[in-house]
């Protein structure tokens, strides 16, 4: 979520001005615990990241000038970072 990352992708180099930070992939690590376990599981699945991903990040995405000019909010930037990051092979998703 940092533009100035060089694997960022087009989208969030274009409209983030400010990227999520560590504290932010803290609250998303133990939602996802939190989503498992209320899923009856152990172990979290990148379903349980997928599902607690936009209200863990979507007020600590912020998007620039350009973003708000062209009416573009942090959830369509979320969902590029969620459709960026690969899923390991035999995960469920969604």
């Amino acid at each position: 979520s940092r533009p100035q990352e060089s694997g960022a992708p087009a989208l969030v180099k274009q409209y983030v001005r400010w990227g999520a930070g560590p504290r932010a992939g803290q609250a998303l690590i133990l939602g996802a615990k939190a989503s498992a376990l209320l899923g009856g599981r152990a172990a979290v699945s990148p379903t349980d990241i997928q599902r607690v991903a936009m209200p863990v990040l979507r007020h600590r995405i912020l998007p620039n000038f350009a973003a708000e000019a062209d009416g573009v909010s942090a959830e369509p930037l979320i969902e590029a970072l969620l459709a960026h990051v690969p899923v390991p092979s035999g995960a469920t998703t969604r």
